[in-house]
């Protein structure tokens, strides 16, 4: 995996949400079979919430869905609803991007791995997702 970011953007189906988020070219997705991301068939990449930016007048077409702990907060869009991004509970720190709503030209490579939304501890522990929403001191550089 390259760790060097580039700028990616993306949004919903309608165009009403737009966002630009910077991660690097190949990225690790995550197919969750919890019961939200099973039924609209998920996949995301997890970003530090500072790498992720609305653009223009994104927020007012955006509203939000919790449920169980209400950690996660999932956005979608209040025309098209399309979940383009999320704060998922795993990393409430950073945003979880959806893989099909980014525009395509800026991922070279992706690489899926599942993550057993079912049995949400187990797996929380053993994936090592956590650190996907953290910078390091390379990131910085």
């Amino acid at each position: 995996m390259d760790s060097e970011l580039v700028l990616h953007t993306g949004g919903c189906h309608c165009k009403r949400v737009r966002w630009q988020v910077y991660a690097p070219s190949s990225i690790v997705a995550w197919d969750c079979n919890c019961s939200d991301c099973s039924m609209r068939r998920n996949t995301h990449f997890i970003v530090p919430s500072e790498r992720f930016e609305l653009l223009g007048d994104s927020k007012e077409f955006i509203t939000t869905y919790t449920f169980g702990t209400h950690t996660a907060k999932h956005t979608f869009c209040k025309v098209c609803g399309i979940t383009s991004f999320y704060i998922p509970r795993s990393n409430p720190d950073g945003i979880a991007v959806t893989l099909r709503c980014v525009d395509p030209g800026t991922l070279t490579h992706v690489e899926i791995k599942c993550f057993d939304g079912q049995n949400w501890e187990g797996s929380y522990e053993q994936t090592g997702i956590a650190s996907c929403s953290k910078t390091t001191d390379e990131d910085s550089k």
